[in-house]
Formats: structure tokens, C-alpha cells, sequence
């Protein structure tokens, strides 16, 4: 199974918190998980609150788990709330479905992993995610 490195994770988070501080965010805290949701790199920027990491790794949980950006599991859980309610049972209350949660693809479509930024807003969660994905050449799902 296709994977990211340590190195590429790493430069993952890198360029994500660049972007927030280029954007002028709020304090971030990214997540990058493997494919098979395990934690491969976590930072939490100063001045972040401390439940971040919880809320991360339940973005990008989410977005491995279900194999869709955290833009789609609010879709879903919009659409059909119930289905939400099952994946979060099913999988112990650890899925936030909402954006700043991005699924990581290489150039083929093979699901690498997953990124989970939390501190500003959603959208710019999103938008800091996709920075430091495409920064190391791949493609973000969010």
C-alpha cells in the first residue's frame, strides 16, 4: 500500500503552517495520517488551544476512513445525518466531518493518507491544508 514518508509528512505540516502565517491565520495544528489513519507527524503552532490535536486527527480520520474529503462528509452528513451517526459509532466517536479535513492522493488516485488542520476556520483550515499537500506534488481532496 502506497504511503507517505516521514520527510514528505513532515514538509506536509511545514508548508501548511506557512501558509497560515502567510494568510494571517490563527494559531494552527496539523495532523498527517497513513493510509491506515495512524498518526505519521503532528505540530500544534503556540498559542493553539490544546484540544487540537483531538480535533485534527478526528478531520482527517474521517477522511481516510470514509476515502473523501472533509467537504463530502459534510455533504453526506447534511444529506443523510444517520450515516454520520453510524460511521462515528462504528468508529468510536473519532470523525469530525467537516472541511480541514483533506484526503491526500498521489498523481494516480491512490490514497496516500490524510491531512487534518484545525485552529482558524474551516474554510482556511482547508486552504492552509491544500498549501502544504500540493507543495510536496500531490493532490489534495478536500
Amino acid at each position: 500500500m502506497p504511503s507517505l514518508s516521514l520527510r514528505r509528512a513532515r514538509t506536509i505540516i511545514r508548508k501548511t503552517l506557512e501558509k497560515g502565517r502567510e494568510a494571517e491565520m490563527k494559531p494552527l495544528s496539523v495532523v498527517v495520517l497513513d493510509p491506515g489513519g495512524h498518526v505519521k507527524a503532528f505540530e500544534r503552532e503556540d498559542g493553539a488551544s490544546p484540544g487540537r490535536f483531538e480535533i485534527a486527527r478526528a478531520k482527517a480520520y474521517g477522511s481516510v476512513m470514509l476515502g473523501m474529503g472533509g467537504t463530502a462528509q459534510n455533504a453526506r452528513a447534511e444529506e443523510q445525518p444517520y450515516f454520520v451517526t453510524a460511521v462515528n459509532g462504528a468508529f468510536g466517536g473519532r470523525v469530525i466531518p467537516v472541511k480541514g479535513g483533506v484526503l491526500v492522493r498521489d498523481a494516480k488516485g491512490r490514497v496516500l493518507g490524510a491531512v487534518g488542520v484545525t485552529g482558524d476556520s474551516s474554510d482556511n483550515d482547508a486552504i492552509a491544508a491544500t498549501a502544504g499537500i500540493e507543495a510536496v506534488g500531490l493532490v489534495a481532496e478536500i
